[in-house]
């Protein structure tokens, strides 16, 4: 097959050959050598913001910095400026990669990259789905997905999708027909690999138990599942695995970024070490030990259009204690820092943790299909459950002697059952949401 995916970035100014040869180039490097690349290339990123970007060195507050741990942590809300006031001598929106962040964090903003940078993001992603045999120029995806609604922007989503080879399933409305139809084309058509958005997946692993189908026995050409965007529970990949029947790979990623991390066939979550550096770090801004939580801090090593220098992602999680420079290794995704429930008592609680909590006990049945959580007040919670049935009595009193066994007592819940659950403009669910 002609590689219409290579060749339709290529036309868009985007030089794969020479990103892949360098990808290969940082792929090769002994342990010694990785160390000496990422020392030299964020001394060099630095340089480069300081002396071409205003916007970077108001921030420092200076032209020089001598320590890599004084450097200002950047945050989204620096971010939240024109992207005129933000972009680097020489680059504009013409002659860069524009985009905005989905804004899942509640903190959304526009980005730019240089082309060589996001030529070497798509590398990056090559490089990693090659691990599993996939080939974006003939493997055929199908993809679990938003889509704009609206006539051009559906249009333009369609012909990307016809280029990259892949089929897209809109993820607004996965009720059981839909899920049915999705079924059909599965039988239909021989799909290499799924790719998309957790909760979507995870629903149609569910649909296939309930109807104990395993996708693989009616779409035998499927190879692998990729997951992203939202969190992936052990008990979740468990059951994907078997209905698909084909192994279920995690991704964590960032739009402004790359691919951060990446489940490697040996199931560790492999971080990106290539086109990123990452660190893990305290409310100081100071890096945590491996084994040990803290705030996930990125800086793109080869955007020159736009600074992300020690970057706050927003997220929280601890590194293996075997990484190393040139392998690190994501021991656990803990989540987001704005998904934090306050208890009367003062406690700080990740949002995940209601989750944990409902989770093993509301899927008891096997009749809740997918909830959220929403904090009202310091003392109130809101549960949207989409189920078959109103959850009764007895389950609702486990739930609460189970939450007041994790957190504490004489917090209020509102059960509250619904066809379908609100997701953004671009299809995600957001499991935990503080209203306060």
């Amino acid at each position: 097959m002609f590689p219409l995916f290579d060749l339709s970035l290529q036309l868009n100014g985007f030089p794969m050959k020479e990103a892949k040869a360098e990808l290969r180039k940082i792929v090769a490097f002994s342990e010694k050598e990785h160390d000496v690349f990422i020392k030299n290339k964020k001394q060099e990123i630095v340089n480069y913001h300081l002396q071409n970007n205003s916007f970077y060195k108001e921030l420092v507050g200076s032209e020089n910095y001598i320590n890599w741990e004084d450097l200002p942590v950047l945050n989204k809300q620096n971010l939240q400026k024109p992207l005129q006031e933000r972009l680097s001598k020489g680059y504009s929106k013409k002659n860069s990669y524009i985009n905005k962040t989905s804004g899942s964090s509640g903190t959304p903003f526009i980005f730019a990259k240089d082309k060589y940078c996001h030529a070497l993001t798509w590398a990056s992603n090559i490089y990693r789905f090659g691990w599993y045999g996939i080939d974006f120029n003939t493997s055929y995806q199908a993809r679990f997905y938003g889509i704009p609604m609206d006539f051009i922007g559906n249009k333009k989503e369609r012909f990307k999708d016809y280029l990259s080879h892949r089929f897209r399933f809109s993820i607004f409305d996965l009720s059981d027909a839909v899920l049915e139809k999705i079924l059909k084309k599965f039988q239909n058509k021989k799909f290499d690999y799924i790719n998309g958005y957790t909760s979507s997946i995870v629903l149609f692993a569910k649909f296939l138990q309930k109807k104990n189908i395993v996708l693989s026995s009616i779409c035998p050409s499927l190879k692998v599942c990729m997951v992203t965007s939202e969190m992936l529970f052990e008990d979740d990949k468990i059951l994907s695995e078997k209905q698909f029947g084909v192994p279920i790979v995690n991704e964590y990623g960032a739009s402004e970024l790359d691919l951060i991390a990446f489940e490697n066939p040996q199931d560790e979550w492999q971080v990106n070490s290539e086109t990123l550096f990452v660190e893990i770090l305290d409310e100081n801004n100071r890096a945590v030990p491996n084994g040990t939580s803290g705030r996930i801090v990125i800086t793109s090593l080869f955007n020159k259009a736009h600074p992300f220098i020690r970057y706050d992602i927003g997220d929280i999680g601890i590194l293996d204690e075997k990484s190393t420079l040139q392998k690190p290794i994501l021991k656990k995704l803990i989540g987001r820092t704005n998904d934090v429930a306050v208890l009367p008592s003062g406690k700080k609680s990740p949002g995940l943790t209601f989750y944990y909590v409902t989770k093993s006990i509301i899927e008891d049945d096997g009749n809740v299909k997918e909830f959220v959580i929403r904090q009202t007040k310091i003392n109130s919670f809101e549960i949207e459950y989409v189920s078959e049935v109103e959850l009764n009595l007895a389950q609702i009193k486990k739930i609460k002697k189970a939450i007041e066994l994790y957190l504490e007592p004489d917090l209020n819940f509102i059960f509250i059952r619904k066809d379908s659950l609100e997701r953004s403009n671009r299809g995600k669910l957001k499991q935990f949401k503080s209203m306060l």
